[in-house]
């Protein structure tokens, strides 16, 4: 049928999705501007009705964290007291402005990620890091529950040299509270790394677990051992 000509075609011109990250010039292309059906500068976010688009009002600070599937992680802070507004898209990566078809194909380096718009008077920095640690499994590279490829890595993407030193202290607190849990065979891979370009996805995988008749879907495969309290 249709789609299965399709489906042959897309496979001949993308490769199937990578397991490790590839050399820049073998990366797509990509464009110069935003993709056609990211969501448009009116949106606003569907749990907390606030802009999805800077400029963030005064005293906003942003976070941005790749776990796995984009749907899943958006879903674990929108709802978060303090967090005014979350965003799920692109990041880290060689394609400028790329698909999510593109993402998927594993050529163009980019991550899944969400990026949260907060009140660190009402949510700190650290609350976010603890819901981040807790809500995955940090130690598979390149892959989350069933879904397999370089843009469902786990990273941490700082955006000042506050949040770099809390975020590799968290990794060192989880490590620790791991191997306590009893899971010494278990090591953190988590990519630590300065917040890069972010490039929205498409309107439709906007706030997703969270609108109704969406596809309840969550490839996040937690390790069941929480952050520490005392931290």
């Amino acid at each position: 049928n249709i789609r299965t000509i399709i489906a042959s075609i897309m496979s001949f011109f993308i490769r199937k999705s990578p397991a490790q990250l590839l050399p820049e010039g073998d990366c797509l292309r990509g464009r110069t501007y935003p993709i056609p059906k990211a969501p448009s500068k009116e949106t606003v976010n569907f749990v907390t009705g606030n802009p999805m688009y800077g400029p963030w009002p005064v005293g906003m600070e942003q976070a941005m964290f790749g776990m796995g599937c984009f749907w899943c992680s958006e879903n674990l802070f929108v709802k978060m007291d303090g967090v005014f507004s979350t965003q799920v898209g692109y990041a880290q990566g060689t394609t400028p402005n790329p698909t999510y078809e593109e993402v998927c194909s594993g050529n163009t380096n980019q991550v899944e990620v969400t990026r949260i718009v907060y009140d660190p008077k009402i949510v700190t920095y650290k609350d976010l890091l603890k819901v981040f640690w807790s809500g995955h499994d940090p130690t598979v590279p390149m892959a989350q529950g069933n879904d397999r490829g370089s843009q469902y890595r786990s990273g941490i993407y700082y955006y000042n040299d506050a949040q770099k030193e809390e975020a590799l202290k968290s990794r060192e607190e989880y490590q620790a509270a791991l191997a306590s849990a009893g899971l010494k065979d278990k090591t953190i891979v988590t990519e630590i790394e300065p917040a890069g370009e972010f490039y929205y996805a498409e309107d439709y995988h906007q706030q997703y677990d969270a609108k109704p008749g969406s596809r309840q879907y969550c490839g996040l495969r937690p390790l069941g051992v929480e952050f520490p309290a005392t931290s």
